[in-house]
């Protein structure tokens, strides 16, 4: 299945999410571009984020970000050995 526009904003979205503290996460504006304000929205509904916009990761959302940051890392040339 291939990427779709979606994907590629939801995920853009998830790799903004800080890492280090379960105490810190982002907040999607209402005036921010409507490419974001619908990711985070969708990523609400698939139980990833705490609030519509935005908030706190869920345990699957990072386990997401794990793996959308591993990837990006992978495909930009940032591996690590």
């Amino acid at each position: 299945m291939p990427y779709t526009p979606e994907l590629v904003e939801e995920m853009n979205l998830l790799v903004k999410f800080p890492m280090h503290s379960n105490m810190e996460g982002i907040k999607v504006h209402s005036s921010a571009a409507p490419d974001m304000v619908a990711a985070a929205k969708r990523l609400y509904s698939k139980g990833l984020v705490t609030q519509e916009d935005g908030g706190y990761l869920t345990y699957s959302g990072h386990q997401a970000v794990e793996h959308a940051k591993s990837v990006l890392r992978i495909l930009t040339g940032e591996v690590t050995e």
